[in-house]
């Protein structure tokens, strides 16, 4: 299909990673599922990982099960795209569809962990927040004229390895804590935050950066 619509920016996949996704993409194609109902089997692989995140305290063993599904939502928005252009079915409706459940999967992971009892309440909400604002800054650099830019050291699968290190972390060394000053501790899930907020502020620096140079550039 020569006049198929297809989007201006995507974001760069490994080509081992790709290559993992071929059959499914075949198999997506053959059965005529559609794209947006891979969008939206990432936000249930992200609400299961977070209903395992908030009650780990209660069974920790959850903490070693949430990640998978994180990782099954970052598969699931690799091939929701790769699947709309291979069957022709990519659209403008489409990006929109393929955006708001990923903001949508960022909340419910960040929220609960911040309701998990094993990070600090504030810490997950401006993780989830910092997430929520990394993407922000690359669509509104789309919006201003400039390509989606998917630079800097916390992008959305960066993250979700962070959650998962962190995750992990948790559950083979529950006692282990980071000490600050006066008496303050940070927990394994703490740390793992205040790595994500970090590191997003650099991304939306960096990213920031990078869409006013385009855009002064004209490119």
């Amino acid at each position: 299909m020569t006049d198929a619509y297809r989007p201006k920016s995507r974001r760069p996949i490994a080509q081992p990673l790709r290559r993992t996704a071929t059959t499914a993409v075949a198999l997506c194609c053959r059965l005529n599922v559609h794209p947006d109902l891979i969008s939206y089997l990432s936000v249930v692989a992200s609400l299961i990982a977070a209903v395992c995140f908030w009650y780990s305290a209660r069974w920790p063993w959850l903490l070693l099960v949430a990640p998978l599904f994180c990782y099954a939502r970052l598969y699931c928005n690799m091939l929701d795209g790769m699947v709309a252009l291979a069957s022709g079915k990519a659209s403008r409706r489409g990006e929109l569809l393929n955006e708001l459940p990923d903001r949508v999967s960022d909340l419910l992971v960040f929220v609960s962990i911040a309701h998990s009892g094993l990070a600090h309440m504030l810490l997950g909400y401006w993780a989830g927040i910092a997430a929520v604002l990394t993407a922000y800054v690359g669509t509104l650099g789309q919006a201003a004229g400039a390509h989606r830019d998917y630079s800097g050291l916390m992008s959305k699968p960066w993250r979700m390895v962070v959650v998962h290190a962190g995750a992990w972390a948790t559950f083979f060394m529950p006692q282990v804590s980071v000490e600050l000053w006066r008496g303050a501790t940070l927990s394994l899930m703490d740390v793992a935050c205040v790595i994500i907020i970090l590191g997003c502020v650099q991304t939306m620096i960096q990213r920031l950066v990078r869409i006013v140079r385009a855009l002064s550039q004209g490119t």
